[in-house]
């Protein structure tokens, strides 16, 4: 592990196991990207394959980089495959059970000093790595949505995270251009802690004739500096994504700032999830999140 070049397998070939197979591929490490069906695992690394095109297009990176990047890039519906990995990634959905299990499997499989990184964004750490007979080399790592353009992640020590899994976590996620903040294992850590609120309080400002989409967003980037307002920011994380997380941190802390809005539900229900079904609060006519 003092190598920048390491195995990195990432388990879940969605929207955020896609996009942390682009961050360690691009990094420069050898990148498996796992998940039960044949299908999602191309969709995956079709994910992959087109953001460092994306990137190529924009300038951001060399197209030898990129074609190098590609080649460091596979897929498996095998889990065995996994075993030779320095570090696996575990970006399934946020089921407690499931990611005990999983974590239970890989004790079977990588080495005892294999890291393992949940990128869980509203479960305890301490909870998931107790499905390990390892739990100290557990550690959290939420990488903000979209994980390729975003550059922090949450670091998040379990109870029981050995002080050298957290070092070498530490030294991975700068490797490969992350900044990390280490927070509490507490639900929402910090950044959905803070994020969800304000969001939820932003669509009941809009359902509620406050402003339109376009001048709430034009007044949260003027005046108060964010990149995007909250509506092209929720276009991009998902509407569904964003209730799954609001229940999830509403059922757990029961304030009533957590519950997605009425207004979030509604939309869900249409089908306008965002830029990946392409009509959210804005639309789209390009779904791809490429590029960097």
């Amino acid at each position: 592990m003092t190598e920048s070049l390491r195995t990195v397998a990432v388990v879940g070939g969605g929207t955020m196991g896609s996009g942390i197979a682009a961050v360690a591929v691009r990094g420069g490490q050898r990148t498996v990207l796992y998940d039960l069906s044949a299908d999602q695992v191309e969709r995956g690394l079709d994910f992959v394959r087109g953001f460092l095109a994306k990137s190529v297009s924009l300038g951001k990176l060399a197209a030898d980089d990129a074609e190098a990047a590609g080649n460091r890039l596979t897929g498996t519906t095998d889990l065995a495959e996994l075993a030779g990995a320095d570090v696996v990634v575990e970006a399934i959905f946020e089921d407690l059970t499931a990611k005990k299990d999983l974590f239970a499997q890989l004790d079977d499989i990588v080495s005892e000093r294999t890291l393992l990184h949940t990128n869980t964004s509203t479960l305890s750490v301490t909870a998931i790595a107790s499905g390990s007979r390892y739990p100290e080399r557990v550690v959290g790592t939420h990488y903000c949505n979209p994980a390729p353009l975003m550059k922090l992640v949450e670091l998040v020590p379990g109870l029981h995270t050995a002080s050298w899994a957290q070092e070498a976590t530490l030294s991975y996620l700068t490797d490969v251009g992350k900044t990390s903040v280490v927070v509490k294992d507490r639900p929402g850590f910090i950044l959905n802690r803070f994020l969800i609120p304000w969001e939820n309080s932003c669509i009941d400002a809009l359902e509620n004739g406050f402003g339109t989409r376009e001048s709430i967003d034009s007044a949260v980037t003027g005046a108060l500096g964010h990149p995007m307002g909250p509506f092209r920011l929720l276009d991009i994380v998902g509407l569904d994504i964003h209730h799954q997380v609001a229940t999830r941190l509403y059922e757990q802390l029961k304030e009533p700032r957590f519950a997605p809005p009425p207004m979030v539900e509604r939309m869900i229900a249409a089908g306008d999830l965002g830029r990946k079904s392409g009509r959210g609060f804005y639309s789209y006519n390009d779904t791809k999140l490429f590029g960097a």
